[in-house]
């Protein structure tokens, strides 16, 4: 497995993570890394476009798309969800387009009109359907957040995990090989650790 370092976001926790529940993962900061992997890792925080900058200036966009066409595994986290989709209300250039959708801004009014944006900190994850990551997270799992977007899938067959923050919102998607969640699991104790062992043994 290979966790992507792009500059964007402390790779550090999710690294400490995957080693804790018996996973090896190596850090990959150029194509030929990405080329590589036979599992991948997508963490990320920040902004959507600079996000994707990052990544096409090291030359990994393409490798990205290739693994995932080849059947590797591929796991978005937070912002790297987001960068699955094809293109982001917070930004002007494409998504990597591997999971058909568009990535929408919360937008709040009436009763919902008082609450916070970004959604930060804990909040319940549903799975709307069996999926090998989504083992163990059935009975109540809750996880951490921080976000002021959210996925909008294209299909709703693409939707693996819901949540809700003033309106119902996906909050893991899953299409194929490829997976996203938007809260983080490294930072989300006993189920965030279910959740990363889970990919660690796809």
């Amino acid at each position: 497995m290979v966790v992507i370092d792009y500059g964007a976001g402390n790779i550090g926790s999710v690294l400490n993570m995957i080693r804790y529940v018996g996973g090896q993962a190596d850090v990959a900061r150029d194509a030929a890394g990405v080329l590589g992997a036979n599992k991948i890792l997508l963490p990320g925080v920040g902004s959507f476009d600079n996000a994707m900058t990052r990544l096409a200036g090291l030359g990994m966009v393409e490798p990205l798309k290739a693994r995932a066409g080849a059947g590797v595994p591929l796991l978005g986290i937070c912002l790297g969800m987001q960068l699955l989709a094809d293109a982001s209300e917070e930004g002007r250039m494409a998504g990597l387009g591997l999971i058909p959708g568009h990535v929408r801004r919360f937008q709040f009014d009436g009763e919902t009109a008082k609450l916070k944006i970004p959604h930060m900190g804990w909040n319940r994850v549903t799975p709307v359907r069996a999926h090998p990551l989504a083992q163990g997270l059935e009975d109540g799992a809750r996880f951490y957040f921080v976000h002021s977007y959210f996925y909008d899938c294209e299909r709703d067959e693409d939707i693996l995990l819901r949540s809700v923050y003033g309106c119902e919102f996906t909050s893991g998607v899953q299409r194929g090989n490829v997976m996203g969640v938007q809260f983080h699991p490294e930072k989300s104790h006993r189920y965030g650790m279910q959740l990363i062992r889970n990919f660690v043994e796809l």
